[in-house]
C-alpha cells in the first residue's frame, strides 16, 4: 500500500466515534437540508400537510372521543385537549417512521463511504421536528379560537420537546438497525404507531385512566411526556404528578442508551447486509 494512500476507517472506540460525529456535522446538515427539501417540494400540497395531518386526526378524535364517547375535558376545549397532545405525538410517530427507513434509504453512501451511520437517524429527526415547528402555528390558532391565554407555564414547552427529540432518538436508532437485518421490520413500524397511539393519552386525558392502574400506565414514557405539553400548554385538563415525569425522563434515557447501544453494536455490519 502507497504511503500516500488514504484509508477511511470508522473510530475504533467510542470516544473516536463521537469525534467523528462532529467531524461529519456538515453531512448531517447536508441529509438533513436534503430530506426537508424533498419532503416539501414534491408534495402537492407543501408546507400545508405538517397543519393538515393533526387538524384531521383532531377533528376525528374530537367527533369520535368528544362527541360520541362523550369523553370529559375537564374544563378546556376538546379539540385543544386532543391538539396538545398530538403535537408531540406526533413529531415522535413521524420520527420513528422516517428514521426507520432511513438507513435503507441511503444504501449507495453507506455501502461507498465511511461516516459515522447515526447520522442518518439523526437527521430524519430533524425533518420531523421542523413538522413539529410548523403545527405550533396550528395551535396557536386554536388557542386564540377559543380564547385561551398562555401562562408561565408555556416555558417549559422546550424542555417537553426536548424529551420527546431523545425519545425519537432512541426509537429511530433501535428500527433503523432492526430494519437493516430484517427489512420486514418496515411493515412492524406501522403497527407499532397505531397501538402506541391508542396506548398513550392523545385522545383522551389520563385521568380517565382508574386510579389503581395509572402507575402501571405511567410506564410509558410518552404518558408524562403529553400530559406534560397539556399541562404547559393548557393547565387543565392533564393528569400530570412528579412520578409520571420521573418515569418519562428515565424511560426515554433508557431507549436512548439502549438504541445507541444496540446500534453501535450492529452498525458494522451495514454494508454488508444492507
Amino acid at each position: 500500500m502507497s504511503s500516500n494512500t488514504l484509508v477511511i476507517e470508522a473510530g475504533r472506540t467510542d470516544r473516536e466515534y463521537w469525534k467523528d460525529l462532529w467531524r461529519y456535522r456538515e453531512l448531517f446538515y447536508f441529509l438533513a437540508w436534503r430530506d426537508v427539501l424533498v419532503r416539501y417540494k414534491q408534495a402537492v400540497l407543501g408546507v400545508a400537510w405538517s397543519v393538515l395531518r393533526p387538524l384531521l386526526t383532531m377533528l376525528v378524535f374530537t367527533v369520535v372521543f368528544g362527541r360520541w364517547a362523550k369523553l370529559p375535558s375537564y374544563g378546556v376545549p376538546y379539540p385543544l385537549l386532543v391538539l396538545a397532545a398530538m403535537l408531540p405525538w406526533q413529531l415522535f410517530i413521524n420520527a420513528m417512521q422516517e428514521g426507520s427507513n432511513s438507513l435503507v434509504a441511503n444504501t449507495n453512501m453507506i455501502t461507498k463511504v465511511y461516516f459515522p451511520r447515526l447520522i442518518a437517524p439523526a437527521s430524519a429527526v430533524v425533518v420531523s421536528f421542523v413538522d413539529f415547528l410548523i403545527s405550533l402555528v396550528l395551535l396557536a390558532f386554536f388557542m386564540a379560537w377559543y380564547r385561551v391565554t398562555p401562562g408561565v407555564r408555556l416555558l417549559a414547552i422546550p424542555v417537553f420537546t426536548a424529551l420527546v427529540v431523545i425519545a425519537s432518538l432512541g426509537a429511530t436508532s433501535w428500527l433503523s438497525a432492526l430494519t437493516v437485518k430484517y427489512r420486514d421490520f418496515r411493515f412492524v413500524v406501522p403497527f407499532i404507531v397505531q397501538f402506541g397511539m391508542y396506548a398513550s393519552p392523545v385522545a383522551f386525558s389520563s385521568r380517565i385512566v382508574p386510579e389503581r392502574w395509572r402507575l402501571l400506565y405511567s410506564l410509558n414514557p410518552m404518558v408524562g411526556i403529553i400530559e406534560g405539553f397539556r399541562w404547559a400548554i393548557l393547565g387543565k385538563g392533564a393528569e400530570l404528578t412528579g412520578i409520571s415525569i420521573l418515569l418519562s425522563i428515565s424511560g426515554v434515557a433508557a431507549l436512548l442508551v439502549s438504541g445507541v447501544w444496540y446500534f453501535r453494536r450492529t452498525e458494522r455490519t451495514f454494508a454488508d447486509v444492507i
